[in-house]
């Protein structure tokens, strides 16, 4: 079965710190570009970073530039998203996709393969 599961998401304080992971199955991470996406409640999926499959990583958000870095390990086939300085504002379901090839790396339309979501929330 063809999947990704994302993992890490917590209750953290503001400016507190926490590491999502995706783990694939089924598929060859090293094959294909990932991204990170956050949705709101009431809100379109957003995206967060996303990294092609020779590693180059692009900011979706400009919220997150300096605080939020994505990286990959093929050889574990899986993906993940540090959060530093967490804020009150990335309250959010987080959730990995997986493509072969993307013009927009940041369009969530994009994507072909979805996690099911992990929740963060940034509260005192």
């Amino acid at each position: 079965q063809k999947q990704l599961v994302e993992s890490g998401g917590d209750l953290v304080q503001p400016g507190g710190s926490l590491r999502l992971s995706c783990a694939a199955s089924g598929i060859a991470l090293r094959y294909y570009a990932i991204g990170w996406f956050r949705q709101f409640p009431g809100k379109e999926r957003e995206g967060v970073s996303s990294i092609s499959r020779t590693g180059t990583s692009t900011t979706c958000a400009d919220s997150v530039k300096g605080r939020f870095t994505i990286a990959r390990h093929d050889a574990k086939n899986t993906f993940y998203l540090q959060m530093d300085g967490l804020r009150p504002e990335d309250t959010a379901r987080y959730y990995c996709a997986a493509v072969i090839n993307s013009p927009n790396p940041c369009d969530h339309g994009t994507y072909f393969y979805w996690g099911q979501g992990t929740q963060v929330t940034v509260s005192s």
